[in-house]
Order: C-alpha cells, then sequence, then structure tokens
C-alpha cells in the first residue's frame, strides 16, 4: 500500500535541524537570515522554521557547474569603514556580492 504524501502539510524545521539538514552551524544559519542571504523562513509564535523545499532551492541556487561559474549566487563576507577611521575592516558577517544593508 503506497501514501500520497501531498496531502500532508509542508514540512518545516527549526534552526537546529534546518542547520543539520543544509550541513552549516546553526550561527551561520542564523546569520544568514539576519543578513538577509539565507533561506527564506516563517515565524509561527515566536519560533524562527524553515521549509524543506526553500531550503533545498537555496542550496541549489548555489550550485555550480565548475570553478569559474558565474550563474550562482555568491556570499562574501561584509566589509565596513569605521566613522573613527577611513580604513575598511572586515566586519563578521555574510552578505550578497552587490547588496547594500546599510552599516
Amino acid at each position: 500500500m503506497s501514501v500520497n504524501y501531498s496531502d500532508l502539510p509542508p514540512r518545516y524545521l527549526r534552526t537546529p535541524d534546518a542547520s543539520r539538514f543544509v550541513g552549516l552551524s546553526i550561527r551561520t544559519l542564523e546569520k544568514h537570515r539576519i543578513y538577509g542571504t539565507g533561506p527564506r523562513y516563517s515565524k509561527l509564535g515566536g519560533r524562527v522554521v524553515y521549509r524543506v523545499d526553500e531550503l533545498q532551492a537555496w542550496v541549489e541556487s548555489g550550485a555550480r557547474a565548475h570553478t569559474s561559474d558565474t550563474t550562482a549566487g555568491t556570499v562574501s563576507a561584509t566589509v565596513i569603514i569605521s566613522a573613527s577611521s577611513s580604513r575598511p575592516r572586515m566586519r563578521r558577517g555574510w552578505r550578497i556580492c552587490g547588496a547594500s544593508h546599510g552599516n
């Protein structure tokens, strides 16, 4: 007897399970959420949840055919300039190249 899973609601994972699913640390997934570079998520009550299909789509968006493939999204460290210094410094965090997040 086969089971029809299409009748079930979409599967949601909390941050610890989602991080294991995509192979990243919890903190890295949180940083991606904060900087807007991570997978789409929802809030149920005060809890952050991720749909499994959104996690899979996010991972696939970074898929590359070879090392010089430029068709996929790129995530890089954020560079900021402090008001007290004109010297750029690296900031802990991530952003999509070309996107601006203030700071």
